[in-house]
């Protein structure tokens, strides 16, 4: 299982990521998607929709069963990745790549200091 060392990471199995801009990518880890097999779905948010952290923001939907993806942080949703419209199996392929979800440009004063880092997410994958 692939666990990014520079992401942070969701007891819900949502990686983030900070960009240098201060928007945050935001993805499902490579546990997720084994544990969903192969995505089939991926319903996407609304661009500049305003979002809570802990609010689902996106369906990923595999051949098993279809997940809620929720937002680390609140913000405004900055951009979806539109090929997963046409391609969700990116999430299964690709997870911290061309498989992200969405970026948020997160509210003033969002930070990601709670969000698991790499070794505390292997532990948490563990148990």
């Amino acid at each position: 299982m692939q666990i990014p060392q520079d992401l942070r990471y969701t007891d819900n199995h949502e990686w983030v990521r900070m960009e240098s801009d201060g928007a945050v990518t935001l993805g499902i880890s490579d546990y997720a998607q084994k544990a969903l097999h192969d995505v089939v779905y991926v319903d996407l948010p609304d661009v500049d929709r305003i979002v809570e952290a802990g609010e689902s923001i996106a369906e990923v939907e595999s051949t098993k069963s279809v997940n809620d993806v929720y937002s680390p942080i609140p913000g405004v949703v900055a951009t979806v990745n539109e090929s997963l419209m046409d391609a969700p199996e990116l999430i299964n392929s690709d997870p911290f790549g061309a498989g992200w979800i969405v970026t948020i440009t997160p509210a003033q004063g969002s930070s990601l200091d709670d969000l698991m880092d790499a070794v505390a997410y292997a532990a948490f994958t563990e148990e």
